[in-house]
């Protein structure tokens, strides 16, 4: 006959043991904020190898851009406006969370989101309306491959966004001591719109000069 007493003893271990590694989990370090931050790192040398194959390409040539392909500079600019707004309206959503008000937060980043959507959509309108293509001439080949990098990466960001109002429906997700998730939205969103600041500053603002 099995021993009762020994298997009640046994469960009661278990459940010990389980609560010691429960309270573990709970007191080790949070790596996530870094673990993207590293990733940033790392593609900000990536886009930074970009930048400078770009600038000794327009270095070595004796007009840049080449004739028939010049930029223009309305809808950029226009989107340049909206993403690097964009950057103050998410943080008013991490403020949000901060002070518990999930709705407000919710609110921030649907904007956000909303922005970031229509930063994509002038940026299709523009590659429409351009007049060439990738293969045109290495001028061409540069400012496809750089605005098209940025925007995957401003496309991520907005499913960032997405994730980050999907999970606050469930109630007590989100709050005023549990956002990283927010915040790592925020950060990648902020790293989005400094690359674009220098990518509209080598692609547009230097081919006037």
């Amino acid at each position: 006959m099995q021993d009762s007493s020994f298997n009640t003893s046994e469960i009661a271990f278990d459940s010990a043991t389980l609560q010691e590694v429960v309270v573990s989990h709970e007191e080790h370090p949070d790596f996530r904020v870094f673990g993207l931050l590293t990733f940033l790192v790392s593609e900000s040398l990536m886009f930074g190898g970009f930048f400078a194959t770009y600038l000794i390409l327009r270095g070595a040539a004796a007009v840049w851009p080449p004739e028939g392909t010049e930029v223009e500079l309305l809808v950029p600019t226009i989107n340049t406006i909206i993403l690097v707004s964009s950057s103050f309206v998410i943080h008013l959503g991490d403020t949000a969370i901060k002070k518990n008000n999930v709705a407000g937060m919710r609110l921030w980043y649907a904007i956000t989101a909303l922005m970031g959507a229509i930063f994509l959509a002038g940026q299709v309108y523009e590659y429409l309306t351009l007049g060439y293509g990738l293969t045109t001439n290495i001028f061409a080949n540069c400012f496809y491959l750089m605005t098209g990098f940025h925007g995957l990466h401003v496309f991520v960001g907005l499913l960032l966004i997405l994730g980050v109002l999907w999970r606050s429906r469930r109630s007590g997700h989100y709050s005023a001591t549990k956002h990283t998730g927010i915040e790592m939205a925020e950060i990648y969103w902020h790293f989005v719109d400094i690359i674009w600041i220098v990518l509209f500053t080598l692609l547009y603002v230097l081919t006037l000069f």
